[in-house]
C-alpha cells in the first residue's frame, strides 16, 4: 500500500489579548519562540512557530490579540497584523478563557467568519476554573454560538489536552509538501527574538510601573569568536519612564539584563554579552512611520 502524502499548512491562533495564544503556541512547539507576560498586548507581532512531526508540518500564525480599543497606531497595526493572518491561512484555532466571554471575544468571531476557514475552538486556563461544574453549559453554549470543527477545554500551562488539539489540526491540514526544513522551527531571526526577550521581561518585571508605549530595537547583533554581542536600545515615551525602567543606581535595568540574557544564551546556545541603554522617543507608539523603522512591518 502506498504511503500516504505529507500534510503541510498555515494554523492561525487568534484570540483576544491574554487569553494565552502564546503560552500555547510555545508548548506545542515544546520550545520558546513566543513571548508572553501576564499583561494583555505583550505579543504585537506574526511570529511563525514550525512543528515538523514526522512527514507532516504545522506552520503556527502566534497572532497579536484582537482588541477594540485601537487608538493608537500601534494598536492599529496589531489588529491589522492580526486580521491579514488570519486570512491567508488553512485552518484558524481561536483560543478563549474559561467561562468568560466578552466583547472582543465577539469582535474576534467576527474576524473568523469573515475569514471562511475551519475552526477549531480552543477553551483555554480550564485548570483555573474555580467550579468545574461550570464548564459542561459553558461549552455547550459556545458550540452554538461557534460554528467550530472541534472544541476542546485545553490549559496551555498544564499541557492538557494539547496533544489532542495538535492531532485535531494535523488530520485537517491539506495534502502538501514541506514548505520549510525540518529543523526549522521559526522564520524570525535571531536578531529579532533577542529584541523581543528583551521586551519580555520590561513587561515581566515592570508591567504595573510602565505602560505599553515600550519597544526594543537591536543597534548591534554579532558573533565575535565564541560569543555573541548583543546591544539593544530600550524606547520609552516619557522621561518619568526612562528613570522607573533603569531603577536606582541602574539595579532594574541590570536584573533585566541578567534575566534577558540567561533566555538569549538557552536560545542561541552560546555565551552572550549584553548590553542595554535606554532613550526617551516621544509619541514613537503613534507614529506610523517610526513603527515601520523599528520593524513594525506588518510582514
Amino acid at each position: 500500500m502506498a504511503a500516504e502524502a505529507p500534510r503541510c499548512g498555515y494554523v492561525a491562533i487568534v484570540g483576544r489579548p491574554n487569553v494565552g495564544k502564546s503560552t500555547l503556541l510555545n508548548h506545542i512547539l515544546e520550545q520558546k519562540i513566543s513571548i508572553t507576560s501576564r499583561k494583555p498586548q505583550t505579543t504585537r507581532h506574526r511570529v511563525l512557530g514550525i512543528k515538523t512531526i514526522g512527514r507532516d508540518q504545522i506552520i503556527f500564525v502566534d497572532t497579536p490579540g484582537l482588541h477594540k480599543n485601537a487608538n493608537r497606531a500601534i494598536n492599529r497595526y496589531m489588529n491589522r497584523a492580526a486580521a491579514a493572518a488570519i486570512r491567508d491561512v488553512d485552518l484558524i484555532v481561536m483560543v478563549v478563557d474559561r467561562t468568560a466571554w466578552t466583547d472582543e471575544d465577539e469582535m474576534v468571531l467576527d474576524q473568523v467568519r469573515q475569514a471562511g476557514r475551519p475552526v477549531l475552538l480552543a477553551v483555554n486556563k480550564v485548570d483555573l476554573l474555580a467550579n468545574k461544574a461550570d464548564l459542561l453549559p459553558h461549552l455547550q453554549a459556545l458550540a452554538l454560538k461557534v460554528e467550530a470543527a472541534a472544541l476542546l477545554p485545553v490549559s496551555a500551562l498544564r499541557k492538557h489536552n494539547v496533544a489532542q488539539l495538535q492531532a485535531e489540526i494535523l488530520q485537517r491540514l491539506p495534502q502538501a509538501a514541506h514548505f520549510f526544513p525540518e529543523d526549522q522551527i521559526t522564520d524570525r531571526s535571531q536578531r529579532f527574538l533577542a529584541a523581543e526577550i528583551v521586551r519580555e521581561k520590561i513587561m515581566r518585571q515592570l508591567g504595573d510601573e510602565l505602560p505599553y508605549a515600550m519597544t526594543v530595537a537591536i543597534e548591534e547583533f554579532s558573533q565575535r569568536g565564541a560569543v555573541v554581542h548583543i546591544w539593544a536600545l530600550i524606547l520609552v515615551e516619557r522621561a518619568g519612564q526612562k528613570k522607573i525602567l533603569i531603577g536606582q543606581k541602574g539595579s532594574r535595568l541590570r536584573s533585566i539584563g541578567v534575566e534577558a540574557r540567561r533566555d538569549m544564551e538557552a536560545l542561541f546556545d552560546s555565551q552572550v554579552m549584553l548590553r542595554l541603554w535606554v532613550k526617551v522617543k516621544s509619541g514613537w507608539s503613534d507614529d506610523e512611520r517610526a513603527l515601520r523603522s523599528l520593524g513594525y512591518d506588518e510582514r
